[in-house]
């Protein structure tokens, strides 16, 4: 490709080039994959040729994270290069309305004269994303290519490979697995049942290597699609002007990894490919291998500053493309919510080395009831051996609930198995990261402490992200004194939840109320009478929450009539059913409800999110009774 002229100029102590001059920028984009299952980080069972050459050639990052730990919360800051918990939007497929000002990143990449394309997948969760959508591209579909630009202009273009996706990997039918992955492989490709190691929180059972070996297939059949691609552009003759970006979405698509807030949820792999007339263009210089931490939150800023842009205020990350320590990060603070009809809220920090994760609604397992998850053969294998005694403590362990805090080194324990949180030798690492991620929430206002019944209220005259800022009515460090009691145990504890009952903000009390959820049965029967009176909170979220906690520890028959009437607000105030479903999955008698669940079910236009719900119900205790 020739040029006309060229300005060369200074910027962060490297070299950017502008006008014509300027490289195209590739991101390839795999889906529900984590660095563990790739070979250029390590795994020698795995077949992805492609991908490693790619690595070889290039720099291999061992410490990138997504923000979150589903499709949809990840790509949204993906595309805005804001976070989750600022804009509202980490609850998946929620769409809450953002901004104007707020713009998909490749906006202001048309704006620099790059031809922006898609190749196809948004699923930004944003309300209004037609529009967002066509003001950021030049084209988003399944035929978007760099084929269509003027001549001589640049392109940013991104295809995105779903062939990882976590239907491949667990949530599809093995027939259907079969026909899309298995059959799309050459036979010399097809990684076999006995071919790979399985991580030692499953039990090995031929029935559960049938099922992992589609995780090795799937990345592998991934590994030959992205080989097709640089193909393609090196036909065109344009790989020699071209910086490439791979990377996946969050982490793996199976259960414990995906939806988990853990690195098996956050790390994923990632590589920039630099053409030798760019090489210029890169902080590391040569082939190789980075430590330096980087999360979605850097992606923009990074794309931007690289291409001689100015990312805009709303944007806090860090370009990776300068080369000073004020641009390293230290430590990330990453964040998973509700994922499709499981209720969820986790921070997380690390430092690359160790993962630090509080878990504000610990009572929730690590497995926990989400319909994608449940319709899987390796989840409906996984439960039956949970009841019929076969798993040991670990594999068991994570359909408990969770302890409130976790701490894992990450580089000894590839698979998270020895939570040192209570272990007094990284008193100093946990502190460090407790004190971080306190000061990081509290400067973020972060909006998802919120119930989302208050969330889809407020969403329909206001954003959350502004909404976020007014003090007065969104205290968030009273919220978040309270909230960072939830799994916190023992009678000061209690007199203190109690006490905060009490309190005239709406989610004050709701967090009161979620932290009761963890406390032992024993210690809280004195204070029954108590937890009496807010049964009828006028707050749906404290009744329907303190309803859950006085039916399943002491069978209270008035939760029982309390929450079958949450369950029929349906559509109208279908989160308030989706928290009352919720609950109910975890209780060891759910036959009170059974009725309610199943005319909801029949229910016609119900909200997807409730249907799911109700479905893992049905199923769930048609299981039971069949124990």
């Amino acid at each position: 490709m020739k040029y006309c002229f060229y300005i060369i100029f200074i910027v962060h102590g490297f070299t950017t080039v502008l006008a014509q001059d300027r490289p195209n920028i590739l991101w390839i984009t795999i889906e529900d994959t984590s660095p563990q299952f790739i070979g250029c980080y390590g795994n020698e069972d795995a077949k992805t040729p492609i991908i490693d050459k790619l690595a070889q050639e290039g720099v291999r990052f061992t410490n990138a994270f997504s923000t979150g730990t589903v499709c949809s919360a990840s790509r949204s800051t993906i595309i805005t290069g804001a976070r989750t918990f600022k804009t509202g939007t980490g609850h998946q497929r929620s769409q809450y309305p953002i901004p104007n000002y707020i713009k998909g990143f490749p906006y202001y990449l048309k704006q620099l004269g790059y031809y922006t394309t898609n190749n196809s997948k948004t699923d930004y969760n944003i309300a209004n994303e037609i529009d967002f959508v066509n003001e950021a591209w030049n084209e988003s579909s399944r035929k978007a290519t760099w084929k269509g630009r003027k001549e001589g202009q640049p392109f940013f273009a991104v295809f995105n490979f779903d062939d990882s996706h976590q239907s491949r990997t667990m949530s599809w039918t093995f027939k259907q697995y079969e026909q899309y992955v298995w059959e799309q492989l050459p036979e010399e490709d097809r990684i076999a049942d006995d071919a790979f190691k399985i991580p030692p929180f499953y039990n090995d059972t031929p029935e559960m290597r049938k099922q992992f070996a589609r995780v090795y297939n799937s990345i592998k059949l991934t590994d030959n699609r992205i080989g097709e691609l640089l193909k393609k552009l090196e036909d065109d003759g344009l790989k020699d002007d071209t910086i490439i970006f791979f990377y996946a979405d969050h982490g793996e698509g199976i259960p414990r990894a995906k939806t988990n807030g853990i690195n098996l949820g956050y790390r994923v792999p990632f590589v920039a490919w630099f053409p030798e007339k760019f090489e210029h263009l890169s902080p590391w210089k040569t082939a190789g291998v980075t430590n330096d931490l980087i999360s979605f939150e850097d992606l923009v800023p990074s794309m931007i500053d690289l291409l001689g842009g100015k990312a805009p205020e709303y944007m806090k990350g860090k370009s990776f493309f300068k080369n000073n320590s004020n641009s390293k990060n230290d430590l990330l603070l990453l964040s998973t919510d509700r994922v499709d009809n499981g209720l969820d809220l986790v921070r997380s920090v690390t430092d690359g080395k160790y993962v630090y994760s509080r878990n504000f609604m610990p009572f929730i397992p690590e497995v926990r009831y989400i319909n994608y998850l449940e319709i899987a053969d390796i989840t409906k294998h996984m439960r039956n051996d949970l009841k019929q005694g076969k798993l040991n403590t670990l594999q068991a362990g994570i359909f408990d609930e969770r302890p409130h805090e976790v701490l894992y080194d990450i580089e000894n324990d590839t698979w998270e198995t020895n939570n040192l949180a209570d272990n007094p030798e990284y008193k100093s690492v946990i502190e460090k990261m407790r004190q971080f991620m306190d000061t990081e929430l509290l400067k973020a206002k972060d909006i998802m402490f919120m119930p989302e019944y208050e969330m889809a209220k407020i969403a329909k005259k206001q954003t959350p992200y502004e909404y976020r800022l007014d003090e007065v009515n969104y205290n968030f460090n009273e919220i978040y004194k309270v909230a960072s009691l939830s799994g916190k145990k023992g009678i000061e504890i209690i007199k203190t939840q109690i006490a905060y009952l009490k309190h005239q903000n709406n989610m004050v009390r709701y967090w009161a109320s979620i932290g009761l959820m963890s406390q032992d049965k024993t210690l809280l029967k004195s204070y029954q009478k108590e937890l009496n009176e807010f049964l009828y909170d006028d707050y749906p979220p404290v009744a329907i929450t303190i309803s859950a906690l006085l039916y399943n520890k002491y069978n209270n028959k008035n939760a029982i009539d309390i929450l079958n009437t949450y369950c029929k607000s349906s559509n109208e105030d279908w989160s308030l059913s989706l928290m009352s479903i919720n609950y109910m999955l975890y209780f060891n008698d759910r036959s009170p409800f059974e009725t309610t669940i199943s005319q909801l079910f029949q229910s016609p236009n119900l909200n997807s999110h409730l249907k799911s719900a109700c479905h893992d119900f049905l199923q769930s205790q048609r299981i039971r009774k069949e124990i």
